[in-house]
């Protein structure tokens, strides 16, 4: 099988290659995005590997399937950036790694939580400059605080443990809800009003969908208990990026932490030092002191390279041997 990797860099690419070793695929890896102007260079390919800020609209399948590709195997959970019924139309099945590490997730949103509330990422720059003054560092402890999550699956069950150990309360909503879950794990399943009204903190652990797509906007917000924080290791399109930059303007969040944004693709996981931000309204976010903004690395472990790594190239290896696709996806 030849497999076109796109939106490679090198941490993905050894671990593609080491778990390669078993299967002995032809991997051709792209540093550029899949997308209409470089689908042609998937050309004569079997598989494409797309990341996460890939695109794959109806025209590019439609290249896609008339340069012999019949498979999609995405190495990653996220499929919204792929136009399903068209690949069903065209015959190209789609698979992803519905679940690489979801501690990595669960870990990295902690970390932007403790970072925001406690001023980590303002403490830093103070001592390397040898200020040792702690005015503005006041935070709070997350100890018999609420932490609210929305979204119960896999990523926000690691969330829900976390919280716990730090002996936090926790609520949650899904359109789901999993009483058994709920009680294993010692929380409670609300509405969304109560949900907002008593977050302390507001962690979101869902997929975008188009009934998702800027669930956090103004309405929202504004119903979201005053100096609470909210944390996004999700997807960007969860939250409308205008009417949280207005929230943080009147001052209704105590802190932000966003591992994801709505319109990251060719920003986030490049080096724009050399150029500039040219996104006004990321550039304004990045102005907020009590914003912490990190560029899509939640999955970034050891872990999780190596889990996507083999799963991505399983999903390869049953496909092509006939077998039932496991991860797979449909319109």
């Amino acid at each position: 099988m030849k497999i076109a990797v796109f939106d490679t860099k090198k941490y993905d690419r050894h671990a593609l290659v080491t778990a390669n070793a078993e299967h002995g695929y032809h991997l051709n890896f792209f540093e550029a995005r899949l997308n209409r102007d470089t689908v042609g260079l998937a050309a004569g390919f079997d598989v494409v590997c797309p990341f996460v800020n890939d695109r794959l609209d109806a025209s590019v399948v439609a290249a896609l399937a008339a340069g012999g590709t019949r498979l999609v195997a995405l190495r990653c959970a996220g499929f919204n950036g792929v136009d399903l019924a068209a690949c069903a139309k065209h015959g190209i099945a789609v698979v992803r790694v519905p679940a690489y590490s979801p501690h990595a997730v669960a870990e990295h949103a902690f970390a932007l939580l403790l970072a925001v509330n406690r001023h980590i990422h303002k403490a830093y720059v103070r001592v390397r400059e040898m200020d040792f003054s702690l005015d503005g560092l006041v935070g709070f402890d997350l100890y018999g605080k609420t932490f609210a999550v929305i979204g119960t699956g896999r990523i926000g069950q690691a969330a829900i443990g976390i919280a716990r150990g730090f002996g936090m309360k926790v609520l949650a909503h899904d359109v789901m809800p999993d009483a058994a879950l709920a009680s294993r794990l010692g929380f409670d399943y609300v509405d969304m009003d109560t949900l907002l009204a008593e977050a302390d903190v507001l962690s979101l652990h869902l997929p975008l969908l188009p009934q998702s797509r800027h669930l956090i906007n103004a309405d929202t917000l504004a119903r979201l208990k005053r100096g609470a924080v909210l944390i996004n290791t999700s997807r960007g399109g969860l939250v409308d990026t205008h009417d949280l930059i207005d929230a943080l303007k009147d001052g209704r969040l105590a802190g932000v932490g966003l591992d994801v944004y709505e319109m990251e693709e060719g920003v986030f996981f490049e080096d724009l030092s050399g150029t500039g931000l040219q996104d006004d309204q990321l550039a304004r976010l990045l102005t907020f002191p009590n914003v912490l903004v990190t560029s899509h690395q939640g999955f970034l472990t050891r872990e999780a390279l190596d889990n996507i790594a083999e799963t991505t190239l399983d999903n390869v290896r049953a496909f092509a041997a006939g077998e039932p696709l496991l991860n797979a996806v449909t319109a």
